[in-house]
């Protein structure tokens, strides 16, 4: 299993080399443009010392938004807010570049290049590894200024997705929204279906849910499931699950490099993110 953050460089198979054991979560595959459904998810760009990486994540205060520790731990710097629904047509993508990579950004950068910012924090029990069990990928953005014509979203209650056990759960679809790379076939080439980096845009998706641990829900990412619209990919980290208006979870792995099978998601419904979240939100 991989995380979905990836590194925001120009060539895929550059990126793929940065990905750590687990698998980190990707962009949506399948699903559609999201336009203005959701402009409270934001993307999310930042430093680490081996590079610039992207995930998605949401506003759920004026000042802070929720997103995966693994898009949080060991960032250098500032963090860039944007909730821009589409970001790049075509490359070149136009974030500014660090003064100073090893530095990280400034705040004084990011505003003058018209972009918000903010400080990241990660969960104090992530355990920086993936399983269905012990995870903990939360983390949060806390804006060095207040999100003004933007609702937050609702976080959903204390142990929210536990009335959603077997068969209840195979038959329920969530939403999924992030600013990951799109799998489709390229316009030049062999046409196997792989992660596109652009158009670089908000997108949105359903899948049906597969699995509920303690710490994760499971869902299908099969493009080909009916009963759903695709699952999620590189840079899709962090972004949202919603049910019922509800925020239950955050993109946290995925399975396969074509992102086209299982994903695995943060609850963020449990006592253990919830007690922490209260901290910060």
């Amino acid at each position: 299993m991989r995380t979905l953050a990836r590194a925001f460089v120009a060539v895929v198979a550059a990126a793929l080399t940065t990905l750590t054991l687990a698998l980190p979560a990707q962009a949506i595959t399948g699903g559609e443009p999201d336009g203005e459904r959701h402009p409270n998810v934001g993307l999310i760009l930042y430093y680490m010392p081996d590079g610039r990486f992207r995930c998605s994540a949401t506003l759920v205060s004026p000042t802070v938004l929720v997103t995966a520790a693994h898009c949080t731990s060991g960032t250098l710097g500032k963090t860039l807010v944007t909730f821009d629904s589409v970001i790049a047509e075509q490359p070149p993508s136009p974030f500014p570049v660090a003064a100073d990579p090893s530095a990280g950004y400034t705040a004084a950068e990011l505003a003058a290049a018209g972009y918000l910012s903010g400080t990241a924090y990660t969960h104090p029990a992530y355990s920086d590894f993936t399983d269905l069990d012990n995870w903990n990928d939360v983390g949060v953005i806390v804006l060095d200024r207040p999100v003004t014509g933007i609702t937050p979203a609702k976080i959903a209650p204390s142990r929210y997705l536990d009335a959603f056990g077997q068969p209840v759960l195979n038959k329920t679809l969530f939403e999924f929204i992030g600013y990951g790379t799109e799998v489709r076939k390229p316009l030049t080439g062999p046409q196997k279906p792989q992660p596109m980096s652009y158009p670089l845009m908000r997108r949105y998706t359903t899948q049906p849910g597969q699995k509920l641990t303690e710490q994760i829900l499971q869902a299908n990412g099969n493009y080909h499931d009916t009963r759903g619209g695709g699952g999620t990919c590189f840079g899709d980290s962090g972004g949202p699950v919603f049910h019922n208006g509800y925020l239950v979870a955050v993109t946290s792995y995925g399975y396969t490099q074509n992102c086209r099978y299982l994903g695995g998601y943060q609850r963020i419904d449990i006592p253990v993110v919830q007690d922490w979240l209260e901290e910060h939100v």
